[in-house]
């Protein structure tokens, strides 16, 4: 390491590895991916490592040496603790706000332990950061953590590299496609992913039938939908199946699969998803409908565009809409399909 770039460090604190504990949800993790970014600007020569249950989403983006896979199961995680310890962090970044993560910072001997003062851990942080007031970005709020450390932040807007054109998950993607009968590349027409689920809770989901007049739309219009989600999504597909035929590649993907199949897309129509703002990292249009949750502080940026239909109720946080779920319901086809034709205009 260069002594210019160890003085930087010893300012900071560090002399050896700096781990960033990435938080656990997908599009959390994207979020975070400015943070990093800034970090390996900042810091070229450092070592940095990052742990999370979507780690592996990172490898070969250049912002982590080490990416360290966070299992989600406690006994599992023990044993991972054991293994950021040898790595002998000096700095832990710490972007999930649980007593979890400055638990294990503590456990891994990190000497610095930088996140925000929230979860009752600040006796745990050696710099415990005020929760911003009023909130902000989530992108906005993992920067200040990198701030904290004396980093500048580089940018504000998370950027994925694609996977290679012959990679074999991009070869594997556009099989799947052919398989349901998504014509190949240089058709004339527009492939639409419509994603169906969201792990946060069905509030975050629009319903049924908005998803079925949709996809007519596309049809009549001369688009191909096409339906995406996880194996827990098979009930909502199977009910717009009944109802209108469109090719599905529900709980046919897979996380190391799924960015190729994002950008085999022309674009993402998706709830407030980890899936939207992964979609919107790697480049593909992104179309956003937003309900429960509030898109100041989690709508994807790029090229995206945010769908909301206003309502007194909103946003109310929800999991579950105790009523008639009127923020979604009230969403039209038509108005989403004219953000993804701008959307589709611009990136022409």
């Amino acid at each position: 390491m260069a002594p210019r770039v160890r003085a930087r460090l010893r300012a900071a604190g560090v002399t050896g590895t700096v781990v960033v504990r990435l938080p656990n949800w997908l599009g959390d993790t994207v979020m975070a991916v400015p943070a990093l970014a800034s970090l390996r600007a900042g810091w070229p020569e450092a070592r940095i490592a990052a742990a999370g249950p979507w780690a592996s989403l990172l490898a070969q983006q250049g912002l982590a040496d080490v990416l360290v896979p966070y299992p989600r199961r406690w006994s599992a995680r023990l044993r991972v603790a054991d293994v950021v310890a040898r790595l002998g962090p000096e700095l832990a970044v710490l972007l999930p706000n649980s007593f979890e993560a400055a638990l294990a910072a503590w456990y891994w001997g990190a000497r610095r332990r930088i996140g925000f003062a929230a979860g009752g851990r600040s006796e745990l942080l050696t710099d415990a950061v005020a929760v911003p007031e009023p909130r902000r970005h989530q992108v906005d709020e993992y920067l200040a953590l990198v701030e904290r450390c004396g980093v500048a932040a580089s940018t504000r807007q998370p950027w994925l590299a694609p996977p290679a054109p012959e990679s074999p998950e991009v070869e594997e993607a556009r099989r799947l496609l052919a398989d349901v009968g998504v014509p190949s590349p240089g058709h004339g027409r527009a492939v639409v992913g419509v994603h169906l689920g969201a792990a946060y809770g069905s509030a975050k989901l629009w319903p049924i039938a908005r998803v079925r007049e949709f996809c007519r739309l596309l049809l009549d219009e001369g688009e191909v939908p096409v339906l995406l989600g996880a194996p827990d999504d098979a009930p909502a597909a199977a009910a717009v199946l009944a109802a209108v035929r469109v090719p599905s590649l529900v709980g046919r993907d897979r996380p190391a699969l799924l960015p190729a199949l994002l950008v085999a897309l022309a674009a993402l129509v998706s709830g407030d998803t980890g899936v939207a703002h992964l979609a919107a990292a790697l480049g593909t249009p992104v179309v956003a409908l937003f309900g429960p949750t509030d898109p100041t502080l989690t709508a994807p940026r790029g090229p995206a565009a945010t769908v909301t239909h206003p309502v007194p109720c909103s946003p109310c946080f929800y999991r579950v809409c105790p009523i008639e779920h009127p923020c979604l319901a009230g969403i039209e086809p038509h108005g989403v399909r004219a953000q993804v034709l701008s959307l589709l205009a611009r990136a022409a």
